[in-house]
């Protein structure tokens, strides 16, 4: 699944995101953020090569239970997950390496 450029309109129960498979980058934040306007390049740039890797794209904020489960609290907020664990996360990422280098582990995860 390459870059999702928009956020879903109806973000995934906890639980449907517990069941995912594989290499999943869930992305929390809104449209309206800068921090996570800054970050959308770098955020496709990171997920260009690797099409293994779902990314799911949540708009965040008061009344959205999803995010609360993750504990975020800042945004954007990227939680790498394999087959629905989370492996590694970033808030704020502000560096492509720091990117790549979560996605490139997540895939590597076992």
């Amino acid at each position: 699944m390459p870059y999702a450029a928009q956020h879903l309109a109806q973000p995934p129960s906890r639980d449907d995101v517990d069941r995912l498979t594989g290499a999943t980058m869930v992305e929390f934040g809104t449209p309206w953020c800068g921090h996570c306007q800054r970050a959308q390049p770098l955020i496709e740039q990171a997920l260009k090569d690797h099409a293994e890797v779902a990314h799911i794209k949540v708009e965040d904020g008061p009344g959205q239970r999803l995010g609360r489960t993750f504990g975020v609290k800042l945004w954007p907020t990227l939680v790498f997950l394999k087959d629905g664990k989370e492996v590694a996360r970033l808030v704020r990422p502000q560096a492509l390496q720091d990117i790549s280098d979560a996605v490139q582990s997540t895939v590597a995860q076992p």
